[in-house]
């Protein structure tokens, strides 16, 4: 029997305790094996984005990745070479909503995210200006936390158009909506960014 499928993690390495649940065990065949890696691992930098914009940490997306990674090996029987990218992203969303029903965290605050943008921004002085990498900052840390404020139905709406660039059907697909309640939200989620950063002023592009 070969190894267990598992998700690389974002730090490049994988899960070292393997599950208990019986009914992965008995799906840990070659060609379940290879059948996971060729359906879910291609979509793994997708799982992790709309994770992490749901839940605001790394750390946590981590969790909710390597759970829904283990949804999908046991639901890949059920995979009827249709979207993948949208029915990995089906599972991840369910796990995501099922970590914060239990974690319930009070807001979404992408703190390492804008962390990352000022190492980026630092790095980048030498071909900029303090006063021009410091707006470019101020723009970027501006539009995170305006995502982060908006509710979990319009970012996710938000998220899966603007950053994973799904079409309005695989976004309806994901989220279990018709596609003119998708056009609405996209609609009201974009009205509401506007809104934050034409108060903060910033001229949105």
């Amino acid at each position: 029997m070969d190894s267990l499928a598992v998700c690389p993690t974002r730090s490049g390495t994988t899960s070292s305790a393997p599950p208990q649940d019986a009914a992965v065990k008995r799906i840990s065949s070659g060609d379940a094996n290879a059948r996971f890696r060729s359906v879910v691992l291609p979509h793994l930098d997708d799982a992790y984005a709309l994770a992490r914009w749901l839940t605001g940490s790394r750390a946590a997306s981590e969790d909710v990745v390597q759970d829904a990674c283990l949804r999908a090996l046991r639901g890949i029987g059920n995979f009827s070479n249709g979207n993948a990218r949208a029915w990995v992203l089906t599972i991840v969303r369910h796990t995501t909503y099922s970590w914060l029903h239990k974690n319930r965290p009070a807001a979404v605050v992408l703190v390492d995210d804008f962390e990352a943008v000022n190492c980026t921004q630092s790095s980048e002085l030498d071909v900029e200006s303090p006063e021009t990498a410091l707006i470019a900052l101020d723009e970027a840390t501006l539009l995170e936390a305006a995502i982060a404020t908006l509710p979990a139905p319009l970012r996710e709406t938000l998220v899966l158009r603007e950053v994973q660039e799904l079409s309005y059907r695989e976004i309806a697909e994901v989220t279990g909506v018709p596609i003119g309640t998708v056009m609405s939200r996209l609609a009201r989620a974009r009205g509401r960014i506007i809104s934050i950063m034409r108060t903060a002023g910033v001229r949105p592009n």
